[in-house]
């Protein structure tokens, strides 16, 4: 994707999500790990939780056991979390960490464009909530408290 339209995408999207209400989850299609590609139309239908992790940002690294028991315990029920990591990244640092936690979800490789279709702060983590219509619902930033996932995320598995 070129510079061009995210920036045009960001314009069209960033008032909408500025006024509190929910706007369409962009078109994205990113390669996973292992060079498979994740679009994110394909879980329509599904609650989607994105987030924007990376291997070097600690508050991340302590979010992840909590959406790996998300993933498990939800999935039956609709939900589907997909990691995308934040530069700079390998992609052999990322192949060792996920392995290492046993992530149960797609992890995508994501680029400073990517989550500024999003959001434009430098926060991780950060989490966003797309319903099964495919709205953007929620962006939360920091890690995902139980608190939030109970109020954001598990009415729109219902």
């Amino acid at each position: 994707m070129t510079r061009a339209i995210v920036f045009i995408l960001l314009l069209i999207g960033l008032p909408v999500m500025a006024l509190g209400q929910s706007s369409n989850a962009p078109a994205l299609s990113l390669k996973d790990v292992r060079g498979r590609t994740v679009r994110l139309n394909e879980y329509k239908g599904k609650v989607v939780l994105i987030n924007f992790w990376a291997t070097w940002c600690p508050p991340c690294r302590a979010e992840m056991p909590d959406l790996i028991r998300i993933q498990r315990e939800y999935q039956s029920k609709g939900l589907q979390v997909i990691g995308v990591t934040y530069p700079p990244e390998t992609i052999n640092e990322v192949r060792r960490f996920i392995r290492k936690l046993r992530v149960n979800y797609p992890i995508a490789l994501g680029t400073k464009e990517t989550k500024a279709l999003f959001d434009q702060t430098d926060t991780l983590p950060l989490t966003i909530v797309i319903d099964r219509a495919g709205k953007v619902r929620e962006r939360i930033e920091g890690i995902l408290l139980p608190e939030e996932f109970e109020q954001k995320v598990k009415p729109l598995l219902q």
